[in-house]
């Protein structure tokens, strides 16, 4: 069973550098993603939703790739390609594989401008080694479905870096 981890920053660029962090773990197989995004409110109040994989963009390649080639034995490649095209790019955006899009907008209205929220939906996680990795990278956890305890632990984690910014600040 997979979990859920929705952690807000104050700015995307934040967002995006956990979640390189996060994905450099999974090259070192330390965590198992099943899907990581960030979704941004902007200055008009809509919530974009970044992704690491278009599946919309993947399925119309992969649909004109075979569209042109089924094209070519009926004599018409670039009829077969657009329709190949169209097809895979429907196929794709009615593919939805990981979080719900739906649910992650929904969550990330509450956004203020220019913040964002990073959603992760986590397969395995040596969590001892995850949480020193990302002891002192900031950001405010939302919801997740950690029992109590492990949430505690990723919440302390995070909020070390307040701590830390704070020894190091010179006096007032």
């Amino acid at each position: 069973m997979s979990d859920l981890v929705s952690i807000v920053f104050p700015s995307e660029a934040k967002a995006e550098a956990v979640r390189e962090k996060i994905l450099a773990l999974q090259k070192e197989y330390l965590i198992e993603l099943s899907d990581a995004v960030i979704a941004v409110k902007d200055d008009k109040g809509r919530v974009k939703l970044n992704q690491l994989m278009n599946m919309t963009a993947t399925g119309a390649m992969s649909g004109a790739l075979w569209g042109t080639l089924i094209g070519f034995i009926f004599m018409m490649p670039l009829v077969g390609t657009a329709l190949g095209a169209a097809s895979g790019a429907l196929g794709g955006k009615l593919t939805d594989l990981g979080i719900d899009d739906k649910f992650m907008k929904d969550a990330a209205a509450s956004l203020t401008p220019g913040s964002a929220e990073l959603f992760l939906l986590i397969r395995k996680m040596t969590a001892d080694k995850v949480l020193a990795d990302l002891r002192g990278m900031g950001g405010t956890v939302m919801r997740t479905s950690f029992d109590h305890t492990r949430e505690q632990e990723l919440r302390d984690a995070l909020a070390a870096h307040s701590t830390q910014e704070q020894a190091a600040a010179p006096p007032s």
